[in-house]
């Protein structure tokens, strides 16, 4: 086998047409089908592992997730539909069992649920049976199965009752079922006729109650099998005062939720059918439902999901929140983005987050919380993870500088991903189909072929930005070299080869008869490698555009071919399902690949693996050198065929897409699980581009958000110290109020001292009181009690003698008793026996027999006597020894209550013995308590004493404050007296001034000014009408030149059109009367019978007429630069004249201020004599004056200069 292979990285994208195609594992990590896999994704760590799919699959149809989120459940379609089930909590997801439907032919199933415990699962089949399956399957076993709609009511969903294993919920278009697992089949339990409604969607908000959303926007709500209510998500565009204004009687019709008959919601609904003069509005399928606690989620139409909750009352449910797709920036229509329909809803396990897929294979997440939260606000989903391809993916290519893959699609976009970060780092939707991207090895360009033109775009930081075009319609295939100064484009059967620094186009390799598939340049970019649907692969010298090699087998359309490091063997793929090696124009082996298509092939940098990519998805690693045996690995990749495949520079990823819109990223190792060894290690650069314009603006908004940051600053200090100012006057009044309130305290703490001193008085007196009359009680009690204790102890001792003697003596006579009849009964024998042996002797026998039984006769009476009368003298005596023992328990009796209440008084006064010892020890405690009051009533006086100590020194402060202030306001007055003195003094000065500004502004000087002036108006007004006349010229002139480039451009085009006319004419050179035809065309299209006869005269004309315009403007322009050379001297010399008048002006001004500040000198000099001036003067006071005295003199030389233009 293959001794390099590939293991699977990581995945963008999210496969369509999976039911119930996402679902929570943990609250950080959903599970996804993508491909032929399903990925386990963390969130928030961002990393995947993966669940292969299994071989000879075609495609996944359901997921499901048991209760405890241990097993997952995915139904895949084949030859026969089968179910595997995977354990989640295995670090593999290892596979645990593969259900299907045994003996009965199942293509697929469509739906599948866990019971509530995780031991049974259901599955629905699909068309033409629809036939659900009831499945223990740990044990593989099928235990019951019905056949739940016909051929024409196709099922949408089924469940479990999250409550019972036995009942499920069957709903489908007309067809809304409840089965019940009963003796070994499942029966229906409600039956219920609804062929209007198509239920796409239900969930169980209870044991009893299911919520159902039909495809016309309604929510049926069921119990029990019936029909209870039924309300509409229908939204309303409405202003919010609008809609505050209608809620009630939105909640009264649609909203309410009360138990009505099926008829009566019929007729509710009818007004809302049909709307007189109203258009017919499509109404919002309910695709996806789910429950919660709070209540449940459910699609509300294009990208909107609703939040229902439960209210107060009983059976009833109101709308809270609405959940829209946000609009895509990135794409030409951002509306597009928020009409995609909500396939799966799914809620995380604590309930925090709502994660949902589109139909457009996007997965979208919001938290709960923060939805909650933006009441007043739109709430909107975010991506989970990335934007993903929606379509089929086309293109694929990588760079040498950054870790940068670019793929393009069908859907108009083009992606720039990081397989380093795996992140998407740039997302550009165009208006036209992309077919093709190739990057340039810097990673900073980028070459995409739509249908109309090719384009090489810039990639700035955040935008691709187009900078070139070129005419290539549907450009299939487009090729970077190595090195980056050319690429290769394809259009159609030509491929032309451009230069990428002055885009001119320096090659056309010809010799396709088909459409060229693909394309490959050596690695010294000296070597050309395409092939084509035509069975030709061909190798082209790119210096001189000859064909170096050649290869042509027209039984194979080729779809891919790749080319080996040394550029010395070709590989090529195609519809013959076989692996060709190519090598001097001959091909070497050919390996079969079991009946399956190959379309894409690449081949490592070490030359050691080739990988190549199937029509069924998957991924072969095959060893190279290639052998005739089936010498490869493959792997489930795609549930598409494989568009393109590459392989990155370090040979560290593989990289395919799909036409299942898929990014698939493989980590290329060798069998003990190490990345591949480097030849060298590769750094990549961190450049980027950004526009002029782009870089300034970034630049001005920072400026922009210093200056506010700095605005912020002043702002904030300015907000701080009024806090301080306003936290100052709070303390002032804290400060009176903890006055206030110690002096209250003072006052309480000394009515509670008082308070307490008599409690105390009254509390001993209590107390000792209590001690006392206790102690009184307690001894007469003792007494008494052992007073009682000695009668009764002694009555006691009595009773037990006189008992004792009792029953000694019965004893006695009793035995005395038996003594006496054990006698006289001994005698009598003795006596009878005598008589009897003489009666035997005297009589006969038969006398003998005859007083025998007499004597036993009388024998037996005298015993029988005997015994009875011993019997009645037993009885009489256990008579009275019962009497006895009966008195003798009864004593005891009353001897045991007299211990018991002995007993209870020694406990009653160990009690009262115990009670005296707790108010001895609360009395301890309340002592303590007086003492730790006493300690803080002393504290208290502390404190008082000090906050009376701080007041005093405040009080003296403020008072010395107050002096201070009294001492500044009479330094106050002295300065204001001074100011006015010195204003005084200042006045003639100004007189002055005045008077010199009348001697400048004499009439002899101002008229002579005042003419100067005019003149330069004049001049001035005369130059600006020369400029407007000139510039009008400038105008027309640049007209005419538009008009003439205009005329260029077109001339141009026509030129570039002609071009691409006579290229496809020459595509015909070896047929002669195509040829013929084309080239004919070609004169009647572009050359004309006018443009011939009137071609060479106007060319002339117009050449003499452009050269004269041309010179008499010249001329003009150059009378016009030399006047506004001579005006400009003029203003010099005007200006050199006023600026010497005003240095003469200043001159004079700094003289009369010189003799201003001697004045000032003589009269401070005056001052200090006369002893006016103090030594409380400050310095700040004088700097201040003179600061005011200079700028009151800095305002005659700006008044002169505004004066003197």
């Amino acid at each position: 086998m293959a001794s390099v292979v590939a293991q699977c990285h990581y995945i963008f994208g999210l496969r369509t047409g999976v039911i119930n195609n996402i679902c929570y594992f943990d609250e950080q990590t959903v599970i996804f089908p993508c491909g032929n896999n399903c990925v386990r994704y963390n969130i928030d760590q961002r990393w995947q592992r993966f669940i292969p799919g299994t071989e000879k699959s075609q495609g996944m149809q359901a997921l499901a997730i048991s209760a405890n989120r241990r097993y997952l459940a995915v139904s895949e379609r084949g030859e026969k539909g089968t179910i595997t089930v995977y354990d989640l909590q295995h670090e593999q997801s290892r596979k645990r069992k593969v259900l299907s439907g045994g003996e009965v032919p199942v293509l697929e199933f469509v739906s599948m649920a866990f019971s509530p415990d995780s031991k049974y699962l259901i599955g629905q089949a699909g068309a033409p049976d629809w036939t659900l399956f009831y499945w223990m399957w740990e044990k593989q076993k099928v235990m019951a199965s019905v056949k739940t709609t016909g051929s024409t009511n196709p099922i949408n969903q089924v469940s479990f009752n999250p409550q019972d294993n036995t009942q499920i919920c069957v709903s489908g278009n007309g067809v809304f079922k409840l089965f019940r697992y009963a003796e070994g089949a499942l029966k229906q339990s409600n039956f219920l006729k609804l062929e209007s409604h198509n239920f796409l969607s239900h969930t169980w908000m209870s044991e009893e109650r299911v919520i159902a959303g039909t495809e016309t926007g309604r929510l049926l709500v069921f119990e029990s099998g019936d029909l209870r209510w039924e309300m509409s998500v229908t939204t309303k565009p409405a202003t919010q005062e609008a809609d505050r204004s209608d809620r009630m009687t939105d909640q009264s019709v649609d909203q309410s939720i009360k138990h009505f008959r099926p008829s009566i919601l019929h007729s509710l609904r009818k007004p809302e059918v049909k709307c007189e003069g109203a258009a017919p509005a499509r109404m919002p399928r309910i695709t996806a439902i789910t429950s919660y606690s709070k209540g449940f989620a459910c699609s509300a139409g294009p990208g909107t999901v609703c939040l229902f909750e439960k209210t107060e009352e009983k059976d009833n449910y109101r709308k809270t929140r609405e959940i829209r797709i946000p609009a895509d920036p990135c794409s030409n229509e951002p509306s597009h983005a928020e009409q995609q329909e909500m396939v799966t809803l799914c809620i995380s396990p604590s309930e925090e987050t709502l994660v949902t897929s589109t139909d457009r294979g996007q997965l979208y997440s919001i938290t709960l919380s923060s939805a909650e939260m933006s009441k007043g606000e739109q709430a909107h989903f975010e991506f989970l993870s990335h934007s993903f391809h929606s379509n089929i993916i086309t293109g694929l290519s990588i760079c040498i500088r950054k870790p940068l893959i670019a793929t393009c699609s069908l859907d108009h976009s083009v992606r720039i991903w990081n397989f380093e970060t795996n992140v998407l780092e740039l997302h550009k939707e165009f208006q036209e189909e992309a077919f093709s991207v190739a990057l340039h090895p810097s990673g900073l360009f980028i070459l995409v072929g739509f249908s109309d033109k090719l384009r090489l775009m810039n990639l700035l930081i955040d935008d691709v930005r187009t900078f070139k075009e070129f005419t290539v319609r549907g450009c299939r295939e487009c090729v970077f070299s190595h090195g980056g100064h050319m690429f290769a484009a394809v259009n159609g059967n030509l491929i032309h080869i451009y230069s990428s620094t002055t885009f001119d186009n320096l090659l056309n390799l010809k010799g396709h008869n088909g459409k060229v598939r693909a394309i490959v340049w050596s690695t010294d970019d000296s070597r050309l490698v395409s092939c084509g649907m035509d069975g030709a692969v061909y190798e082209w010298n790119t210096l001189n555009s000859k064909r170096e090699s050649e290869s042509v087998l027209k039984s194979c359309s080729y779809t891919g071919v790749t080319i080996s490091p040394d550029a010395k063997t070709i590989f090529a793929v195609g519809t013959d399902c076989t692996l060709k090696e190519i090598q001097d124009c001959q091909i070497l082996r050919e390996v079969a690949a079991d009946d399956v298509a190959y379309t894409t092939i690449a081949m490592s940098r070490s030359g050691r693996v080739l990988f190549a990519g199937t029509s069924i998805g998957t991924v072969r690693a095959i060893k190279y050198p290639l052998s005739t045996q089936k010498d490869w690995i493959e792997y489930q990749a795609h549930s598409g065929a494989v568009t393109k495949m590459v392989i990155t520079f370090d040979d560290q990823y593989l990289l395919t897409v799909s036409e299942d819109c898929c990014l698939l990223i493989w980590k290329i190792i060798d069998k003990e699980g190490r990345g591949l060894k480097r030849d060298k290690d590769i750094t990549y650069a961190e450049e980027i581009l950004i526009t002029k314009s782009d870089l300034e603006e970034k630049n001005q908004i920072m400026m922009e958000l210093k200056t506010r940051v700095e605005e912020l600053k002043m702002e904030n200090e300015y907000q701080l110290r009024l806090k301080d100012m306003n936290y100052n006057e709070k303390i002032k009044d804290l400060s009176e109020k903890f006055v206030q309130e110690i002096e209250s305290l003072k006052t309480k703490n000394q009515v509670l001292k008082t308070e307490k001193e008599k409690q105390e008085m009254s509390h001993l007196e209590v107390t000792r009181e209590v001690v006392e009359k206790h102690s009184r009680e307690q001894q007469d009690f003792e007494s008494t009690s052992n007073q009682k204790l000695m009668l009764e102890y002694e009555k006691y001792q009595e009773l037990q003698l006189k008992s004792q003697l009792m029953q000694e003596g019965y004893e006695r006579q009793l035995q005395a008793m038996e003594d006496s009849k054990g006698r006289a009964l001994e005698e009598l024998t003795l006596f009878y026996e005598a008589k009897l042996q003489e009666k035997m002797l005297m009589l006969g026998q038969d006398e003998s027999r005859q007083q025998m039984r007499e004597f036993e006769e009388s024998k037996k009476q005298m015993e029988e006597d005997g015994d009875r009368e011993i019997q009645d003298i037993r009885i009489k005596y256990e008579r009275k020894l019962r009497v006895e023992k009966e008195i003798n328990l009864r004593l005891k009796g009353e001897t045991g209550v007299m211990r018991k209440k002995f007993s209870s008084l020694q406990k009653d006064i160990d009690d009262r013995n115990v009670e005296i010892e707790k108010l001895r020890v609360e009395q301890q405690k309340l002592r303590g308590v007086i003492k730790s009051l006493e300690k803080d009533i002393l504290g208290l006086k502390k404190e008082i004493q000090e906050r009376d100590e701080t007041i005093q020194d405040k009080e003296k402060r403020i008072y010395d404050l107050k002096k201070k202030n009294q001492e500044l306001e009479k330094f106050k007055f002295v300065l204001d007296y001074k100011i006015k003195e010195l204003k005084k003094q200042i006045e003639p000065r100004e007189n002055d001034i005045k008077e010199m500004k009348e001697q400048i502004q004499e009439p002899t000087k101002k008229s002579t000014m005042e003419g100067e002036l005019d003149q330069v108006h004049k001049r001035n007004t005369q130059l600006e009408l020369n400029i407007t006349e000139l510039k009008l010229k400038l105008k027309a002139t640049d007209k005419e030149m538009h008009k003439e480039t205009q005329r260029v451009r077109d001339v141009e085009a026509l030129v570039r059109r002609f071009k691409t006319d006579l290229h496809n004419c020459v595509g015909f050179i070896q047929e002669p009367k195509r040829l013929k035809d084309s080239i004919r065309e070609l004169y009647e299209h572009y050359v004309q019978q006018s443009d011939v006869v009137d071609i060479v005269g106007v060319d002339a004309d117009i050449q003499r007429e452009y050269s004269r315009q041309r010179e008499h403007l010249e001329r003009n322009v150059a009378s016009l630069k030399r006047k506004l050379a001579k005006d400009t001297e003029v203003h010099r010399t005007e200006n050199v004249k006023i600026m010497k008048e005003n240095v003469s002006l200043i001159k004079e001004i700094n003289d009369l201020r010189r003799e201003l500040r001697l004045v000032r000198t003589q009269v401070h000099d005056n001052k200090s004599q006369s002893g006016i001036s103090k030594k409380k003067l400050s310095s700040s006071d004088l700097t201040a004056l003179t600061s005011v005295s200079h700028s009151s003199d800095l305002c005659i030389p700006i008044a002169l200069t505004s004066a003197s233009p």
